[in-house]
């Protein structure tokens, strides 16, 4: 009898690392999708600052020109990616990735917006945590967490 039961508290053990496994590596997504733009707002000092006048929209980018707010040359063409907050016409604060000219948008917006990716895999994590590893409190903050940073995000912009 004793070691039915232990084996059944080794599954159930390996049950929960495996379940936290799948949590941590969501969280971990999350993050490494938001940094590839969230790194040129937040490490933005010495890159290029200016404001982009939204041209013209293609299916994925917007294009137009870029006007710097330090001294550095104008360009005529500086590719932006189109969301829902993105119109024709429209002067957005910008900073360059470096050695390109796609311009990612700066400011709370711009911030919140870099963040997206996190707050989805933020509230995927929770459906993990709550329903996997029977934590209810920590699932309700990540899905609160989660769900203020989508939920701002979608105010901001």
């Amino acid at each position: 009898m004793k070691k039915r039961n232990s084996s059944g508290r080794m599954l159930v053990h390996a049950r929960n690392a495996a379940t936290a496994l799948v949590a941590l590596l969501l969280l971990l997504a999350g993050f490494w999708s938001s940094w590839g733009t969230a790194q040129h707002i937040l490490l933005s000092k010495g890159r290029e600052h200016g404001t982009l006048t939204v041209a013209r929209c293609d299916e994925n980018v917007c294009t137009g020109p870029y006007a710097p707010t330090a001294p550095a040359r104008d360009r005529a063409d500086v590719t932006i990616e189109k969301t829902v907050a993105v119109r024709k016409g429209q002067t957005l604060a910008v900073v360059l990735k470096p050695g390109t000219a796609e311009a990612v948008r700066t400011g709370p917006a711009g911030g919140l917006h870099a963040w997206l990716p996190l707050g989805g895999a933020l509230l995927l994590a929770a459906l993990v945590i709550g329903g996997g590893l029977r934590l209810t409190r920590l699932a309700w903050g990540t899905a609160f967490v989660g769900g203020a940073l989508l939920t701002a995000s979608f105010l901001a912009l």
